[in-house]
Formats: structure tokens, C-alpha cells, sequence
């Protein structure tokens, strides 16, 4: 029996997620599997994974052979690293404190890089966020002078319509009040 560790899809089309076990390479895609021991999701920024390394750890040891994937998730989260440590142990090159003391470098240099990339991509989005409204109020005020320009243009036409209206009132009023001359024949 091939034991294979592998993506199981779940979640939604267009917006996946995979839970990562350990299954028989006969076994369908998302049917039956030996065990859970983590999930992956890459819909987030950087994509979340949640893995039990010990359980990954375990399984590659047993022979387990993980696919493409999972082999860079693996690799991804330390499980391959850690492997190839307890090989370096195993054969006497280097103690299990010399190993765990690696591991543990590699891990804090990997989690500083993941926040750094975290706080970035927050700082882009903040970054992004001000200068939308900082667009947004530049577009406001063009439109609010636009407004106030034609409204004092409406404003102007109003009062001349006016004041042409009172002088054709004021004008009918002098020829009404001029004596009618009656031409005669």
C-alpha cells in the first residue's frame, strides 16, 4: 500500500480550501484517508497553513511520500528541514542539540519574514486606503466647486431673467400710462 500525503479540496468553488492528509494513493481525491494533519488555505495573504509538524514528521519517516504540494508545504513549515536533521542525528555528523538549535534559527528567520511580509501588505493596505480618500475629497470639493459655480451661474441667469422681466413690466407700464394717440383718418 502507496501512502501518499496529499490536498483534500473542500470549501466553495472559486474559493477552495485543502485539508492536508495522509491517504492511499488508490484512495479518491476527497474520499477516505488515514489521517488529518493540518490544512491549507491560499486564499488568504499569505496563505494560512496549519500543520502538526510532529504528525508530518511521523508519516515521512514511516515512508509516507508527500506530492508536489505538499512537498513545498512541507518544506514551507520546516517538516523536510527537521527531517533532514534527524538524518544528519541519526548518522552521528551532529548532536540533537546542534540539530534543534538549527531548527530553531531557521524558524525565527522564517517567522520574521512572515510578519515583516504581514505588516507590509497591512501598510500597503493602509497606505492604499489614504490615498483613495485622499482622491475621493479631491474629487469631492472639484465637484462641490462645479456645483457652486453653476449654481451662482443659475443664480445670475434667475436675476437677469428678472430684471429683464421688470423692465418689460416697467416698460408696458409707461406706454400704458402714455396718452393713446389715435391716428385720424
Amino acid at each position: 500500500m502507496a501512502v501518499k500525503i496529499r490536498l483534500s479540496r473542500h470549501g466553495k468553488k472559486n474559493y477552495a480550501f485543502f485539508h492536508i492528509v495522509v491517504a492511499d494513493s488508490r484512495a479518491p481525491r476527497d474520499g477516505r484517508y488515514i489521517e488529518q494533519i493540518g490544512y491549507y488555505n491560499p486564499n488568504t495573504n499569505p496563505a494560512t497553513i496549519v500543520l502538526d509538524g510532529d504528525k508530518a514528521l511521523d508519516w515521512l519517516n514511516k515512508g509516507a511520500q508527500p506530492t508536489d504540494t505538499t512537498r513545498r508545504i512541507l518544506s514551507y513549515e520546516g517538516v523536510l528541514l527537521k527531517k533532514h536533521l534527524q538524518g544528519g542525528v541519526k548518522k552521528g555528523a551532529l548532536t540533537q542539540e546542534q540539530a534543534d538549535a538549527k531548527w530553531q534559527a531557521w524558524k525565527l528567520e522564517k517567522d520574521a519574514k512572515v510578519s515583516s511580509k504581514k505588516q507590509s501588505i497591512a501598510k500597503n493596505a493602509a497606505e492604499s486606503k489614504k490615498n483613495a480618500l485622499a482622491e475621493e475629497a479631491k474629487v469631492n470639493s472639484e465637484r462641490a466647486e462645479a456645483i457652486a459655480k453653476r449654481k451662482a451661474e443659475e443664480r445670475e441667469a434667475a436675476e437677469a431673467a428678472a430684471r429683464a422681466e421688470a423692465e418689460a413690466a416697467a416698460a408696458a407700464a409707461e406706454e400704458a400710462a402714455a396718452p393713446a394717440e389715435t391716428p385720424e383718418a
